[in-house]
């Protein structure tokens, strides 16, 4: 959706990104398969977004949006229509640039504008991505939540056959119940527990994470 305001015309793309990503159980006898791989998002939402203009910045660290229907507009972040706030703010795509902290609830898609007038007076809107935080809860990316755009210690998963796992509540209110437990990230999985069950890719620094049957 494209909206005429006092700094031109931008459009934000919001994708509620969960992971799902593929695992591999213990072999009898302590063997391992391969590490747990990223796939596709488990569920994505289009929605478009209308800078209201608060901020020098379209969607800077700790400036605020609202949720819609079929909108993400830009709000100041004492409006009663306030609902996230943003966390972390980068220029490019989410698969080339920074991760998103690993609490982060959802990711929101900006895309590449070119407006008669825009924020820094340069003819344009770079695409980028703004890691957003729900102001009130539930947090789907805390430890257990069941969603948000990374898996980390404390995050549970269920099994979807053919080596493939996906991100669910640890407390049994999602919609599947948990099978196994993200207990530890490690360098190398040979650094997990001898009770882990399942390897999970994980990315950064620490990028395998030790699972347990729950």
């Amino acid at each position: 959706m494209h909206v005429r305001s006092g700094w031109g015309t931008r459009a934000v793309l919001a994708a509620a990104v969960a992971v799902l990503l593929t695992g591999c159980r213990s072999a009898p006898g302590g063997g391992a398969g391969e590490d747990g791989r990223p796939g596709g998002p488990r569920t994505a939402a289009t929605a478009a977004a209308r800078p209201s203009g608060y901020g020098a910045v379209f969607l800077a660290v700790d400036e605020c949006s609202s949720f819609g229907r079929a909108s993400f507009t830009e709000v100041s972040c004492g409006s009663e229509r306030a609902a996230a706030r943003v966390v972390a703010r980068h220029d490019g795509t989410v698969r080339d640039g920074p991760r998103c902290p690993a609490t982060t609830d959802f990711v929101l898609h900006i895309s590449e504008q070119r407006p008669s007038s825009d924020e820094d007076g340069d003819g344009a809107v770079p695409r980028g991505y703004a890691c957003m935080r729900h102001l009130q809860p539930p947090h789907p990316g805390d430890p257990g939540g069941g969603g948000g755009p990374r898996t980390i210690v404390g995050d549970c998963v269920y099994d979807l056959g053919d080596g493939k796992v996906r991100e669910t509540a640890c407390d049994g209110s999602g919609e599947r119940e948990p099978g196994f437990e993200v207990t530890k990230a490690v360098d190398d999985r040979s650094k997990c527990p001898k009770s882990t069950a399942l390897y999970v890719r994980l990315g950064g620094t620490a990028p395998v994470g030790c699972a347990r049957p729950v």
